[in-house]
């Protein structure tokens, strides 16, 4: 098993889906490949350019050449893990900006899913992916949320089959009592994942 962990936070210290991304991590015990996108997000990327990573284009200008190759690196890194771990903060009741950019860099039509007559099939690896929601007070999966329900579609597009959400919203009471809901969370799910394993392999 192998792990990619994305962080988004703009908050570096104390920030809940920093704090219980990293204690799945530690649980899950695995090789581990983090990028954080507030400490080192990605550069910014042009119109034309965007254009030229979502379509086929035959122009050779070194702008898309650097972000056609930085799209290839963020695809080469799903495709060699198995388990995606995202800690997604809400900003103004959506993702982060920087988790954006990274999701416009990883969903390729041809190189990390293919249209069939069947719909979408996704070309990566990540068998399940766990997806750590924080807020400052709005509940997670309410007609407000438009972060957590968003990633679970762009990854079930993506032809991930075991989406995993963990709450970790400020409605859930004070900053210590949504550590603790969401470490809870993840030992559930852990142990519940456990257990499905020991029963395929009786």
């Amino acid at each position: 098993m192998s792990v990619l962990h994305i962080d988004s936070s703009a908050r570096l210290e104390g920030s809940n889906t920093r704090i219980i991304g990293q204690y799945l991590v530690n649980a899950l015990n695995t090789e581990v490949v983090h990028r954080d996108l507030a400490m080192n997000p990605l550069p910014p990327i042009s119109a034309q350019d965007l254009m030229g990573v979502h379509g086929s284009s035959d122009d050779n200008r070194d702008s898309l050449n650097t972000h056609l190759t930085i799209s290839a690196q963020l695809i080469q890194e799903l495709q060699d893990a198995d388990t995606l771990v995202i800690g997604a903060p809400m900003y103004n009741f959506g993702i982060a900006a920087s988790l954006k950019h990274w999701i416009d860099a990883i969903c390729r039509a041809g190189v990390s899913f293919k249209y069939t007559e069947q719909g979408p099939v996704g070309l990566l690896n990540i068998q399940r992916v766990f997806i750590i929601t924080g807020t400052g007070g709005t509940p997670v999966g309410s007609n407000m949320d438009f972060a957590s329900g968003y990633l679970a579609h762009i990854f079930g597009f993506l032809g991930v089959k075991d989406i995993f959400q963990i709450d970790a919203s400020g409605s859930k009471g004070s900053p210590q009592q949504i550590i603790d809901s969401g470490k809870q969370r993840v030992d559930e799910l852990l142990s519940a994942s456990h257990t499905t394993e020991a029963v395929a392999l009786a």
